[in-house]
């Protein structure tokens, strides 16, 4: 199981190139972060892209990515050119966790002043992945849709991953899990059970998605499943015994990717260091 780790974009950036550096040595698959103008309150909070194409500069080996980036704020046009240009910088180490987005204040669902039931959130975000799908593998890409449009567009050129960076889809619900097997080059899971272990809650959602799969024509097998933790009551960084044990029975179920969080003081991703540490060589030795 890969194993990689959410950042937090909150740090002045000499501190935050330091932390980079420290996740790549300490042997983190990917550096993960999540694109928000703000979150749970904090301000200020960093650009994600921006944050990522810094990060490429100061590492060498371990992959980087949004989770997740949407359509909250993002057009598809110069997100194409910012994933491109992150792609070069990185020497092809950009992974693009990609979502619907919140429909809250917030989490930025409101910012550009529209508000969204779930089934026109649901149309846009389909709209937006085929559109960013489009732009980051044609040339001259033009596109009418309901939400976006583009005219002549080319970005595509200069790519180092080909056809594109993978695309890995956050979805829970059917129809967003048929986009992932369709478009997607993975599928991010965050069962979110504040009072009880995620593990029964993702079962269920990894068997539909696996049907999903099969009715698309895709091998489950061969999909990368990615859980997000540390949004239920998983003790993931307890200790590494707690961890390891943890590992072990989501691998089983069919993880293929695990995302942690940096510990953050004073918020509920808090955790011993030292601990952290320890997991980070335990996840090396585990690979």
């Amino acid at each position: 199981m890969n194993v990689g780790v959410v950042m937090w974009p909150i740090s002045p950036w000499p501190q935050m190139g330091e932390l980079w550096k420290r996740a790549e040595a300490w042997g983190f698959h990917t550096g993960w972060l999540y694109d928000h103008l703000a979150w749970r309150g904090h301000t200020p909070w960093d650009d994600a892209y921006t944050s990522l194409a810094a990060a490429a500069a100061v590492t060498s080996t371990m992959r980087l990515g949004t989770l997740v980036t949407s359509p909250n704020f993002r057009h598809p046009v110069p997100t194409a050119q910012a994933v491109k240009t992150i792609d070069r910088i990185s020497g092809g180490r950009l992974t693009l966790g990609i979502g619907a987005g919140g429909s809250s204040h917030g989490s930025d669902g409101d910012v550009l002043g529209a508000e969204w039931t779930p089934r026109r959130r649901a149309d846009r975000f389909a709209e937006w992945t085929a559109q960013l799908d489009a732009l980051l593998t044609g040339t001259d890409v033009s596109a009418e849709g309901e939400y976006w449009s583009a005219r002549g567009v080319t970005v595509s050129p200069g790519l180092v991953q080909r056809p594109r960076p993978p695309f890995l889809i956050a979805a829970e619900g059917p129809r967003g899990m048929r986009l992932a097997a369709r478009l997607g080059q993975g599928w991010i899971a965050n069962p979110q059970s504040p009072d009880a272990p995620a593990l029964p809650l993702l079962k269920s959602r990894l068997a539909r998605f696996e049907e999903i799969c099969l009715q698309e024509g895709r091998d489950p097998a061969s999909v990368p499943k990615l859980l997000l933790t540390g949004f239920t009551p998983d003790p993931w960084l307890a200790s590494p015994a707690a961890f390891e044990d943890l590992h072990g029975r989501y691998a089983e179920a069919g993880v293929t990717d695990l995302a942690l969080h940096w510990p953050r003081p004073d918020s509920p991703w808090d955790a011993d260091m030292s601990v952290f540490e320890a997991v980070a060589a335990l996840c090396r030795g585990l690979r």
